[in-house]
């Protein structure tokens, strides 16, 4: 029989070791704060809250929405926009820390991985994919982890929400913490308008291209000298607009409740620069009404031309904070800046000749980045990208579909569509199976979300680099695999058993 004994020396050996670490720890916070450099210290406090957390994803999940969605968007407005983004990164390490642990659970428990819908090994896949394809064609430590934490910063919210087992309670908790962001934007961008906007036609002559009201943007991202990430605030309050919609045709909404919430929801279209609004409304209302415009027709049209109307009155509402003249002025520009010759900003490319721009250089010219890419970070502008860099002020990353034809080739572009895609017959299926009154008005309005999302893809980059829009597109990816999940362990219990 062995003795208790002799495991003694190796009990000792890991103690030593554990002691060695930690004083390895300590020594090295310390010069990180010595140092007083922004980023090691919120880099460094982040590890520690992160790992301090790891049996709390939970706590790690609430940290991510309500500084993500409510605080870091506004922090360029009160302080540096250097340290502001430097703040940033401890909520994406946060955010770090959930896609180690839902992966870690999915490697440890093979249980967890049962009814995971198809849409979230197609994310994986693109995540491995990226990965993958990156390394191989490794260019720069800078360019690799600059790129990898624009893209997914956010994504382990995704899978957090689809293998970490969250409760009904912590996910009803976070829908009322979501709704609560779109309804406090109205407080957010009366401030903006009234405050930073006059400072902003103060400075209008001093900064060129500045355009006042684009610092209208919520809780979004905004910053004082640039502009803001209003239509992504506005992509947000149309996809909740949508939840509202749906829970009410279901009567999990009542109609005091609707007319009271939906005015707070739609009112920040209406005070700030959102021209998008006129492409994303009817976007949405195609969706929420397509079975009624095959079906009932004249219904359905009327639907639309109520849409319109609000559309018109949402033009008007630009107009009068702008200097545009007359709505021919403002549909000329925008035509130009679009899908004619006219360059975005102050780039030579614009949303459309961005596409056509890649498969000119790209195409039989370059075969293997046609269908590969150049790897993570290669085409962001801002960063010095190394293919970026060959095509100064052209701004091929101006959408995040540019971005992917460059940095994930074809293939790499092909695979992250295919999420949406699945990701949509998903959402679909739900509403056709399910008897929940909350799974099939949430599926409806996720198929907003799908299709906004869709849009995004060609109209900014966001979806690849900004966090606040990372998460409302990751919370809606990772909400569907956990209502798909719901409803199939609920079937399966419903199904006779031998």
């Amino acid at each position: 029989m062995t003795s208790p004994s002799i495991n003694k020396p190796s009990d000792w050996y890991i103690s030593l070791a554990i002691v060695f670490a930690g004083v390895l720890a300590a020594i090295l916070f310390g010069l990180v704060s010595v140092t007083a450099h922004p980023i090691l210290v919120i880099f460094s406090v982040a590890i520690l809250v992160g790992a301090g957390l790891m049996t709390r994803p939970a706590w790690i999940m609430w940290l991510v929405l309500s500084l993500g969605l409510l605080v870091q968007g506004n922090l360029p407005l009160y302080i540096s926009d250097e340290l502001a983004q430097k703040a940033a990164w401890g909520v994406s390490m946060l955010g770090f820390f959930l896609l180690l642990l839902a992966i870690l659970k999915t490697v440890t428990t093979p249980s967890i991985r049962q009814n995971t819908p198809a849409f979230i090994w197609l994310a994986l896949g693109f995540l491995a994919y990226a990965l993958l394809n990156s390394l191989i064609q490794w260019n720069s430590v800078v360019e690799f982890t600059g790129g990898f934490k624009r893209y997914f910063q956010m994504w382990g919210l995704i899978f957090a929400l689809c293998w970490l087992a969250f409760d009904e309670h912590n996910i009803h908790r976070w829908r009322v913490l979501v709704v609560i962001t779109a309804l406090v934007q109205l407080p957010f961008v009366i401030h903006q308008v009234l405050v930073f906007v006059p400072i902003r036609e103060g400075m209008v002559h001093y900064v060129p291209g500045l355009i006042p009201i684009d610092v209208v943007a919520g809780t979004f991202e905004a910053n004082l000298f640039q502009g803001g990430s209003n239509g992504e605030m506005a992509a947000f309050l149309i996809i909740i607009a949508a939840f509202l919609f749906t829970r009410f045709q279901e009567k999990l909404v009542t109609l005091p409740r609707f007319l009271l919430m939906m005015p707070v929801i739609l009112a920040p279209l209406f005070l700030g620069e959102t021209k998008v609004v006129i492409v994303m409304i009817p976007l949405a209302l195609l969706v929420l009404y397509r079975r009624e415009l095959i079906t009932r027709p004249l219904y359905g049209l009327i639907i639309l031309l109520i849409g319109m109307i609000f559309i018109v009155a949402l033009a008007y509402a630009y107009l009068s904070m702008t200097e545009h003249k007359s709505i021919d002025a403002l549909v000329d520009e925008t035509i130009g800046y679009n899908v004619q010759g006219s360059g975005y900003a102050d780039f030579h490319l614009n949303r459309t000749t961005v596409l056509t721009f890649w498969a000119e250089r790209q195409g039989t010219h370059d075969p293997v980045s046609f269908v590969l890419g150049s790897g993570l970070g290669s085409a962001h502008t801002e960063t010095g990208g190394h293919v970026a860099m060959r095509y100064p002020k052209h701004g091929i990353n101006l959408t995040a579909s540019s971005t992917l034809l460059w940095e994930m080739g074809i293939f790499g572009f092909g695979l992250f569509v295919a999420v949406f895609v699945s990701a949509w017959r998903c959402a679909g299926r739900l509403r056709r199976e399910s008897s929940t009154p909350i799974i099939r008005a949430d599926a409806k309005a996720l198929q907003v979300a799908l299709m906004l999302f869709g849009f995004f893809l060609f109209y900014r980059q966001s979806m690849m680099e900004t966090p606040s829009i990372q998460i409302v597109f990751a919370m809606m990816l990772g909400y569907l695999s956990w209502l798909y999940r719901q409803h199939a362990f609920t079937k399966s219990d419903n199904l006779p058993h031998e």
